[in-house]
């Protein structure tokens, strides 16, 4: 509970994964995916109640036993390669609104955030008045670095002449999602259908904290991480 407001924790957990085999229950250094943030938002007393929205009864049979609560298992609408994240979080909020005022996202394909990192999202809520925090962390690459190609591969084009001869630290800092935290005001969310709106403010986390795994390579940067105890 925050300011009197109840809190509902989602973690989000589809069956399928082009990229990964049962990616959210592949094991990383020694436990399944899942599990690394079911423990780590479990132990985060802000958060009245945490559920796991799956399709999948292997993965809700690991989350139980990892102390996750599953109460349900999600439509098969939801479950689809094409069913959409803000449905699913719709699908859980339909269910559970009456009992809550704020609700809590956060996706097991980004392993490494802290119970820290948590808690300073939830106190960015309070100390801005805000009615929603989405986590960010800088971005490897300024997107003025990035472009499409024409078919031949000519980069005539490609930088803007503005930065063309820019060194990177004269370029300001860009951020990007990273995927571990979403909160929002239940009513907020509704109305903006989403958790992007005019109070909605960026917690910036630290890059170590922010992997967000999408492939193989990602999988095995985060274990380097684990085991290099390098993620704390």
């Amino acid at each position: 509970m925050i300011n009197g407001n109840k809190v509902l924790g989602i973690i989000p957990a589809r069956g399928g994964s082009k990229g990964i085999t049962d990616k959210n229950i592949k094991e990383l250094a020694g436990e399944p995916l899942i599990v690394w943030t079911i423990e780590e938002v479990n132990r985060c007393d802000i958060i009245d109640k945490t559920i796991i929205s799956t399709d999948s009864e292997k993965i809700a049979d690991i989350a139980k036993k990892y102390g996750g609560d599953v109460p349900f298992l999600r439509p098969k609408k939801l479950a689809t390669d094409t069913a959409k994240g803000i449905d699913v979080i719709f699908h859980a909020i339909s269910l559970y609104e009456k009992e809550f005022d704020i609700i809590a996202v956060f996706q097991p394909t980004s392993p490494l955030r802290k119970l820290k990192n948590i808690k300073e999202a939830f106190k960015l809520l309070a100390d801005k008045n805000a009615k929603a925090v989405v986590s960010v962390c800088k971005s490897d690459h300024p997107p003025l670095w990035v472009n499409t190609l024409p078919e031949d591969g000519n980069m005539k084009d490609f930088i803007s002449p503005g930065i063309k001869n820019k060194n990177r630290q004269e370029i300001d800092n860009y951020y990007k999602l990273n995927g571990a935290i979403y909160i929002s005001y239940i009513s907020y969310f509704k109305k903006n259908r989403g958790f992007y709106g005019n109070r909605t403010y960026a917690y910036i986390m630290p890059k170590v904290n922010s992997v967000d795994i999408d492939d193989i390579i990602d999988f095995r940067f985060a274990e380097f991480l684990i085991k290099e105890g390098l993620n704390e």
